[in-house]
């Protein structure tokens, strides 16, 4: 079989950041993924379970209540590896374009505070797997360390 492309990107080189990882075309319309990498993949420790479960349950929330982008996200969601969060949006778009949106995520995430929306055992699968204080550092960590200060080399995949 064919390596699918994120497995050809190189994880010893790849920095915490906002890639594109893929353009793909869905009934006329470009869907853009984003690779929102967290964690230095297999040179830092993991989001913990907890965190990454709490973190894709208050941002896909925020997303999705967003006024101006809430009609073009398509999903929010943790990546299998734990170091960071698949972002799908419609359009044509680059890292540039959403890093605002993704400052704002973030901001909204470390600064939270209350019941985590959806993590009732009627509401989600894992209702106990929630860590809210350590999705508020994680967040914070990566608003402040990658966000707030993203250069060419957080927003494009090393050659």
């Amino acid at each position: 079989m064919d390596k699918i492309p994120s497995f050809t990107i190189d994880h010893l080189r790849l920095q915490r950041g906002v890639y594109v990882s893929r353009k793909d075309t869905v009934g006329g319309e470009v869907v853009t993924t984003f690779d929102v990498r967290m964690k230095l993949p297999n040179r830092e420790p993991v989001l913990g379970q907890g965190a990454i479960h709490t973190i894709e349950h208050l941002a896909a929330t925020f997303l999705r209540n967003h006024p101006v982008w809430k009609d073009r996200i398509v999903y929010w969601g943790p990546m299998g590896c734990l170091t960071g969060n698949y972002l799908l949006v419609r359009g044509d778009l680059s890292s540039a374009d959403v890093l605002p949106l993704l400052r704002e995520t973030f901001a909204f995430v470390a600064a939270f505070e209350g019941d985590v929306p959806g993590a009732t055992p009627r509401d989600c699968g894992t209702s106990v797997l929630h860590d809210l204080p350590m999705a508020r550092y994680e967040a914070a960590k990566y608003l402040h360390e990658v966000l707030e200060c993203a250069t060419e080399e957080n927003l494009n995949y090393p050659e």
